[in-house]
C-alpha cells in the first residue's frame, strides 16, 4: 500500500458551522454539500475537497491548514478582498500591500477563517 496512491482532503475544525458556512460560501464562494452530522464538504478540482466540521476542540492554526493552487493569484486576492476577506501580512515573507509574498518558485497569500484556520493560495511562477 502506498498512501500517495489515494486521494486526500483538507479537514478543518470550526467552533460554529453556521459562521463557517458564511465564510466558506459567502466569502470564498465555495458550494458545499451538507453531511448528516451538519458538517460541510466543499468539492474542488480533480476530486479534492475541503471538509469543515464543528467541534468544541477547534483551535486557531499557526500555519496553513488548507491551500489552493490558482492560476492568477492577483485576481483571486482582488476578488476575495472585494468579498470581505482580509489577507494576512507577514513581515518575514515581505508580503505586499495586498498580502502577496513572492517566494521565488511561487507567489502566495493567506487569510484566516473565523476560527483562525490559515487558508493559503499559491501560484507557481514558472
Amino acid at each position: 500500500m502506498q498512501l500517495n496512491d489515494f486521494k486526500v482532503a483538507a479537514v478543518l475544525a470550526v467552533s460554529d458551522i453556521a459562521r463557517a458556512k458564511e465564510f466558506y460560501e459567502g466569502k470564498l464562494g465555495l458550494t458545499g454539500e451538507e453531511m448528516g452530522d451538519g458538517a460541510m464538504t466543499y468539492a474542488c478540482a480533480e476530486g479534492t475537497s475541503v471538509h469543515v466540521y464543528a467541534t468544541p476542540h477547534a483551535r486557531p492554526t499557526e500555519a496553513s491548514a488548507a491551500g489552493w493552487e490558482v492560476d492568477d493569484l492577483n485576481a483571486v486576492v482582488d476578488e476575495l478582498s472585494s468579498n470581505g476577506v482580509s489577507f494576512e501580512q507577514y513581515s518575514e515573507l515581505n508580503t505586499n500591500e495586498k498580502g502577496i509574498a513572492d517566494m521565488g518558485a511561487v507567489t502566495a497569500a493567506w487569510c484566516k477563517d473565523p476560527d483562525g484556520n490559515v487558508i493559503g493560495f499559491l501560484q507557481p511562477t514558472s
